[in-house]
């Protein structure tokens, strides 16, 4: 009986830290949480009373590449690594960057002039492959 009114408690408050992490924690950390408040508790107890319950973790994302290595034949380097520019508006470079939102992937795609390293113009998409209607420049 003691056991069975240990184990209730110990749900409610698995429960209790579960929300009050936004549905995200695994019972790695709901573990080490409840260690904070002083429980004596093992990752597989918290495991299993979180499964029962129905409670699971975010899990992590697999980062991935925009690049597909060997799909397309590599741009040949016209710059030669050299990054230095002698005068404005003789070197640019372009980048392009995976922004996460709260609504989805933000692609955002920049061009920077290597001698005042000043952004000449960006570019925002829902998609990487896409090419956005409008080219904006930068003041």
């Amino acid at each position: 009986m003691k056991r069975e009114v240990r184990r209730t408690v110990l749900a409610e408050r698995i429960t209790v830290l579960f929300e009050k992490s936004k549905r995200t924690y695994g019972s790695p950390r709901i573990m080490l949480d409840l260690w904070a408040e002083g429980w004596q508790v093992s990752k597989n107890t918290v495991a299993q009373i979180m499964a029962e319950l129905g409670l699971e973790g975010r899990k992590r994302r697999k980062p991935h590449s925009l690049t597909k290595q060997g799909k397309r034949k590599a741009a040949p380097d016209l710059v030669g690594r050299r990054f230095n520019a002698v005068a404005p508006n003789v070197l640019w470079c372009g980048d392009m960057t995976e922004i996460e939102t709260g609504e989805g992937k933000l692609y955002l795609a920049t061009v920077l002039d290597l001698f005042s390293r000043r952004m000449l113009g960006y570019a925002m998409s829902d998609h990487h492959d896409t090419v956005p209607m409008s080219y904006t420049t930068s003041p």
